[in-house]
Parts: structure tokens; sequence; C-alpha cells
């Protein structure tokens, strides 16, 4: 097996000989950390599925990057994200690796840094490159401002999905949504509030339970709904099952498992929804206009429509979950 990026830069040295206490900030569950005794490893990351990974692996997992001798930085496809996580490793490390993919802009970031810090120890490999940074006070503007008022006047952050703007297929389900909505409502993959929100505005709504699995999105949530009815659930749908039991649900699915489109994943979000409802429950939710969820409606619903949409999105409303729901 060839060995990853991580493994050559501790072969050729490139750690400089740091201690044996390391961080290990936002990778995926298959990033290779064979190099490291999982003893001496803290995994950062405030993505429930993936945390839930690293802990069932036997690694300690923590929100925050504590101070360490080694900090290694796996980006993620957010720039504004990566550039965070980059100014905290620095304040936090004697010595960081920044590790990425080319399609993740691991290169302009190496671009940037090498503008504030000069020459670069680097490795490049298998389509990406790591590279070294000292422990410096050189990327403070690059820390995280936290929630700041973003789109509409709701607060966002960097990390979050749609960090800029409503998203196009979030903003026609909710003129899609009725007037009047059950009163146990659920927003499965809730983000940072914009459908809860819409949701708190319609008549009937005695409680809503906002579900969302990264962290960065549900601390914008919570100060984008204050509403003594909303309950926010740091968790994953798919696999932590809910408590109670919903009259409606409303979701924006995500389909992506880092760039690639992965329609398993809102496959996996309609059949816990269908788990979730009661038998005259009813489901609204938003998806790409190609992808292919009707069908696996069809089998776990016993009505499904299209109530609108556009070239790009579709609206479907599904009532009344079968038994079969497995």
């Amino acid at each position: 097996m060839s060995k990853s990026r991580l493994s050559t830069a501790l072969t050729e040295g490139l750690d400089q000989g740091a201690g044996p206490r390391i961080a290990v900030l936002r990778p995926d569950p298959d990033y290779d950390l064979s190099g490291f005794a999982a003893s001496d490893v803290t995994i950062v990351h405030l993505f429930r599925p993936h945390v839930m990974d690293w802990e069932a692996a036997g690694y300690s997992v923590v929100e925050d990057c504590p101070e360490v001798d080694l900090a290694v930085v796996v980006i993620p496809k957010s720039k504004t994200l990566a550039r965070v996580m980059i100014a905290e490793a620095v304040a936090k490390a004697g010595c960081v690796f920044v590790d990425g993919s080319k399609d993740h802009g691991i290169d302009s970031l190496y671009k940037e840094c090498r503008k504030r810090a000069g020459e670069l120890p680097s490795v490049t490999k298998a389509h990406g490159r790591l590279f070294v940074l000292p422990k410096s006070g050189l990327f403070d503007d690059w820390k995280s401002a936290g929630p700041v008022a973003g789109p509409e006047g709701f607060k966002t952050q960097a990390g979050v999905f749609s960090e800029g703007g409503v998203d196009r297929g979030s903003a026609l389900l909710a003129k899609a949504l009725p007037t009047k909505l059950p009163a146990r409502v659920a927003d499965f993959g809730a983000g940072w509030g914009y459908l809860s929100r819409t949701i708190l505005e319609r008549e009937g709504v005695q409680l809503l339970d906002l579900w969302e699995a990264e962290g960065l999105s549900l601390d914008c949530a919570r100060l984008n709904t204050p509403d003594e009815r909303a309950m926010f659930h740091w968790g994953d749908v798919t696999r932590e099952v809910p408590k109670r039991t919903y009259d409606a649900i409303v979701m924006n699915p995500p389909f992506h498992a880092g760039r690639r489109a992965d329609v398993g994943l809102g496959q996996a979000f309609i059949l816990a929804a269908a788990r979730a409802l009661v038998p005259n429950g009813q489901l609204w939710m938003v998806a790409n206009r190609h992808l292919p969820y009707e069908s696996l409606l069809g089998s776990a619903f016993i009505k499904v429509e299209e109530l609108m949409g556009d070239k790009g999105f579709k609206v479907l409303h599904a009532s009344r979950p079968k038994g079969d729901r497995t």
C-alpha cells in the first residue's frame, strides 16, 4: 500500500521532532492515522457522524483544538472554514501540518500561507499537498468571529452550508409550506435555521425539533430561532433515532459526501422521516430535480405528490407512512 501524505511527512521528519500530543482537525473517518498511536491523538470535530465514527474507533473527540505538539489540519471544502482551522492550529500547536486535496483548494491555501510565512516544507502526492506551518500569530486575522449577521438578517459562520445566502431549494420549500401545520414538527437537517423560522411562523405549531449534524450550523440555528417551542438536537437522524414521533417533518436533505453526489444520503433521510412520523404524518421535502427519490417515497408512504418546482428543484409532499419502514 502506498504511503499517505501524512505518513510520508512523518517519515521525512517534517514534524521537526514534535512531542506526543497530537490533534487532528476535522478528518474524514478513513483518514490515515496509522503513523500515530491512538492514545496520543485527539480528534477535533463538530460533524456528528464523523464524531461517532472516530469515537467508535477508540479516539478521544473534542470540539476545540487543545494545546498540542503537532496539529494536523485536514482541510474541508469550505475555504473560509479552512482558514479558521489553520488560525486555530497555529495558535495552539508547536508544529502544524496542513493536508488536503487539490479539489479542496490546497494549492491556493499553500500560496496564501507562503505569502505570510515564507518558504514552507511540503509533500505533494496523490492529487494533493501537505505543508508545514510553525506556531505563530501570522494568521490571527483568520480566526473565527463566530456567528455573524448574514443573509436576510440570519446569523451564519464559516463552514455552514449556504453561509452566504439562503439556499434556493430551501426558499422554494418555505414557499410551498401550508399556512397551518400540525402541532409536533421536526426539521431534519435544519442547518442554520432558515426553514425552522418559517415553520415557527405557521399556525398550529406547538413544538419544533431541529435536528442538525453540523455543530457550527446548530450554533447559528440557536441564535436564529429564539423561540421557546424550538428544541435543538446535535445528531444524525439516519443513525440516531428521535425519542418522539412527529405529526410533520420538513427537510432539505443533503446529497453530497464531500464533493461527490450521494443519493443514499437523501434516501436515508426519507426512511428516517418515515420511521419518525405518526401513522397520519406528513413529510414536506425539497430535492434537486434530477434526484430519483419518488420511487422510495412511494414505497414508504401511501400518498406522494409534487407540489411545485422549477428546472433545478422539486418540492415533494408525502403522507401516511406505511407500516414497514425499515
